[in-house]
């Protein structure tokens, strides 16, 4: 069964529509769609292998497809079948493009598509019941494979945002320590400066005074 559909912009990551009735039966709803948007996070960043992967997370999987800059996921039970949760989202795809795909690109608020929320229910609706004659045929039809499509695990896919985010934050710490000791060691040159040319520059003053005293008082 679909638990989950959220459709984002790869580019940025920007959120665009989703299925508003998706997780009000799930008490970790909020989770779980937490989780996606680290995956759409990701893919903005560039982390992505293939345009079709599924992604083990729980008791579900994360399916999902990348066409035209466009992420389009959905989660649902482990036991729904793989084939029908892509044909599922090429269904979306072709739909959402043929109805938004002029505006995806100048898209600047989350959820910008949030009407195509009555699209989602209504395919949704015909892929609940696997065992239908629409979807069985779908399950037969030996044009549309899925083996090939790989499966990873959700902490192997956000660990390698994590790792890289760890990297850009190291070479930023390493930036500014660099800048900090920079800054120092001007500092301790300045005051070997001063240390060695003190004395010389008070032993002048000193004349010049003494000078300026004896020009006085003659």
């Amino acid at each position: 069964m679909v638990k989950l559909t959220m459709i984002a912009r790869v580019t940025d990551g920007l959120p665009l529509a989703e299925g508003l009735d998706d997780g009000r039966d799930q008490k970790d709803a909020d989770f779980y769609k937490q989780q996606a948007k680290l995956l759409f996070k990701n893919l903005s960043k560039g982390q992505h292998e293939a345009s079709r992967m599924s992604i083990e997370t729980g008791p579900y999987y994360f399916h999902y497809i990348i066409e035209g800059r466009v992420c389009y996921l959905t989660m649902c039970d482990r036991s729904y079948p793989k084939k029908l949760a892509f044909q599922y989202l090429e269904d979306l795809r072709n739909e959402f493009e043929r109805v938004n795909g002029s505006q995806i690109e100048t898209a600047a608020r989350p959820y910008a598509f949030i009407k195509f929320d009555t699209f989602i229910q209504k395919t949704k609706k015909l892929y609940l019941d696997t065992r239908t004659q629409r979807n069985l045929a779908k399950l037969n039809d030996e044009l549309y494979e899925v083996h090939q499509i790989m499966t990873r695990n959700v902490q192997e896919v956000l660990g390698v945002g994590e790792k890289l985010d760890q990297v850009t934050e190291m070479s930023t710490r390493l930036t500014s320590d660099t800048r900090i000791y920079a800054d120092k060691a001007k500092d301790l040159n300045r005051q070997a400066l001063i240390r060695k040319y003190a004395p010389v520059a008070i032993v002048i003053g000193v004349v010049l005074m003494l000078f300026w005293l004896k020009n006085k008082i003659w």
